[in-house]
């Protein structure tokens, strides 16, 4: 097989392609692609333990516990004991995390809508349905 046609190649230069554009457009609100994943899911589940944000992000329990101290050193989000268990920490959107949700779901969709727009309806509908079944992350209901 040429190295060029190689899926771990086109996947990982696509996903870098991607993560470039989103990056470049999140700057403007001072976060990164990682840290939109966890404002993303504090804005629909309101609160999560950082473990529960690893799982839910695909990341490593280290690597999350890095992602929060940088967030919460930006006033994003809080983590507070959990007042049913002590020794458990409850993440939080603070008030400046919050109102980041309007523009910053705009901007990503105008990422994925430039990056699709590369694609006629069809494919770009059969490339997320192949992500998808790559990655074995289930469409949203």
């Amino acid at each position: 097989m040429r190295f060029k046609t190689c899926i771990n190649y086109l996947l990982t230069v696509s996903q870098h392609e991607v993560f470039q554009l989103l990056g470049n457009k999140l700057s403007q609100f001072g976060i990164t692609p990682g840290q939109y994943g966890v404002l993303n899911y504090l804005w629909e589940m309101h609160e999560a333990s950082p473990k529960e944000l690893a799982r839910e992000l695909s990341l490593e329990n280290s690597t999350i516990s890095g992602v929060l101290d940088r967030m919460q050193k930006k006033g994003l989000i809080d983590r507070l004991l959990d007042p049913s268990d002590r020794r458990s920490i409850r993440v939080v959107l603070t008030p400046e995390g919050a109102a980041l949700e309007g523009d910053v779901l705009k901007a990503v969709d105008e990422v994925n809508r430039q990056v699709l727009s590369r694609f006629d309806a069809d494919t770009a509908e059969t490339l997320l349905r192949c992500l998808q079944l790559i990655s074995g992350v289930q469409p949203e209901a």
